[in-house]
């Protein structure tokens, strides 16, 4: 087998920058496309057979142009990475994929942290939808679990690492050129039973989105899921407060038997839309019907010489009626409670909203530390706003962060634009602030970036939302980073 190392050229235009993953199928590389304007980073992905027997290497061959059709179908797909570039050498198989900036799904799930009802119910209806995507293609993942699921910059999530890939190495053929055996493709604690005799199907996937559900809920690793003796289901309600609905639907998403299963993702997908709302919109019903208030008595005068006192009568009632509704709308709106959040790792905290929700990051590779999304829309098209805040490390100057910034923003952010970029203060330092518009697939969407520098770090913090909604919540974004804090 060539080995790769790094700073090797392959396919006369990709340079191995770092290696990500070594495995059964091969290893998975960071490279840079030299002959592209800026170098653009990308995968590659080097596919080995497990024997060099010739049947076994007409047959890894087979399966490696069907992978690279199926890639090149399902990555029309936004939240799909595209393939690039595929080749040969040495008997030796390559992909090329696009990169994708951000952290995997594994960072979101802390084991021995409970999500929110709310978030877990967000997280499988985004994966869901791509899923349901792949599914309509008639094409199985096999190998959905949190580390090939990305978070992109601009919140999306990605599905990665397709197990069919896998099977270039699995296969093994005989002199007959007939497959002798494979290997089962997929991973222990979120590969249902057929599956692991290797007959997948569709709800196999369904199977595992399900378990990264019950992981979030829990806080619980798939490995430490109990499971009734007799029935072989997971036995999981107990260790986490959800409601009846939800839970319902994930066990119906990780039954044993895969028949008694959603059939596919769109299936499970549709149900989770089903689900009733939550509390909010009751609220805001009873918060329309103390606003309807009695009507004013008419007052009449008649003569036209009391026209002037007439007038002054009307202000006064027009006055007596704005302070009552505004003195109202102080009663009915509750004024927001703001939470405080520190992490004593990076030496931040700052204040959040009651009704947002947290989602601990701490990833060391990019950055993230913690993101804090706004209260749920139930227009599940729109772009949920977010406040990220990431700390780097770095040792130049103010200006050359900023330098920095605007080029990864133009180099990753399709269709970028700077609108402003100024001085300003972030927990009492000199600061940037820089606001910036790009596409994220077919929204439009504005952000506002906050960052300083302490002791060769830099605390960033990002505001993300839709451009028809990016006033909604400025207020509150820009409250939360006045109360910054760098202990």
């Amino acid at each position: 087998m060539v080995i790769l190392m790094l700073g090797q050229k392959i396919g006369g235009r990709h340079q191995i920058r770092k290696q990500l993953q070594k495995g059964g199928f091969g290893f998975t590389f960071v490279a840079e496309d030299i002959q592209r304007p800026g170098n653009p980073k990308c995968v590659v992905k080097h596919l080995k057979p497990r024997v060099n027997e010739p049947n076994t290497l007409r047959e890894a061959q087979r399966l490696f142009h069907k992978e690279a059709e199926i890639q090149e179908n399902l990555g029309n797909h936004d939240q799909i990475p595209r393939l690039l570039a595929r080749f040969e050498e040495n008997q030796e198989f390559y992909l090329v994929q696009e990169f994708v900036e951000g952290h995997d799904l594994s960072a979101e799930l802390p084991v021995g942290e409970q999500l929110g009802e709310t978030y877990v119910i967000k997280l499988l209806q985004e994966i869901l939808e791509v899923l349901a995507f792949v599914h309509e293609h008639g094409v199985i993942h096999r190998d959905i679990k949190p580390s090939n699921i990305r978070r992109r910059q601009d919140g999306k999530i990605v599905l990665i690492d397709f197990g069919a890939v896998k099977q270039i190495s699995t296969q093994v053929v005989n002199s007959q050129g007939e497959t002798a055996f494979t290997i089962s493709i997929g991973t222990p604690g979120y590969m249902p039973s057929e599956q692991a005799n290797g007959n997948p199907q569709f709800s196999s996937d369904v199977y595992a989105v399900g378990i990264i559900g019950i992981q979030a809920l829990t806080g619980t690793s798939p490995a430490k899921f109990l499971k009734d003796p007799k029935t072989s289901e997971i036995i999981w309600r107990h260790q986490t407060q959800v409601s009846s609905q939800l839970a319902d639907i994930i066990d119906k998403m990780v039954r044993y038997d895969f028949r008694q299963r959603y059939p596919s993702a769109s299936e499970a997908l549709q149900a989770l839309m089903e689900l009733p709302l939550s509390g909010t919109t009751k609220k805001q019903n009873q918060t329309t019907k103390i606003l309807n208030l009695p009507s004013v008595p008419p007052i009449t005068i008649t003569p036209s010489s009391l026209v002037p006192r007439k007038l002054f009568v009307e202000l006064l009632i027009a006055a007596v009626l704005t302070t009552v509704i505004i003195f109202l709308f102080h009663i009915i709106t509750p004024k927001e409670v703001f939470f405080n959040y520190e992490n004593h790792n990076y030496g931040i905290k700052i204040k959040y909203p009651q009704s947002w929700e947290i989602q601990n990051i701490n990833n060391p590779i990019t950055g993230e530390v913690v993101t804090f999304w706004s209260p749920k829309q139930y227009n599940m098209n729109r772009l949920q706003e977010k406040l990220t805040i990431s700390v780097e490390e770095f040792s130049g100057t103010l200006d050359e962060f900023r330098e920095s910034s605007i080029k990864d923003i133009k180099n990753h952010m399709i269709d970028a634009k700077i609108v402003n970029t100024n001085s300003t203060l972030l927990s009492h330092k000199f600061a940037n602030q820089l606001v910036f518009t790009g596409k994220d697939g077919k929204s439009r969407i504005k952000n506002l970036q906050v960052f300083t520098l302490e002791d060769d770090k830099a605390y960033v913090i990002t505001y993300t939302a839709t451009i028809d909604n990016y006033d909604d919540f400025l207020q509150t974004a820009e409250n939360m980073i006045k109360s910054f804090e760098i202990e």
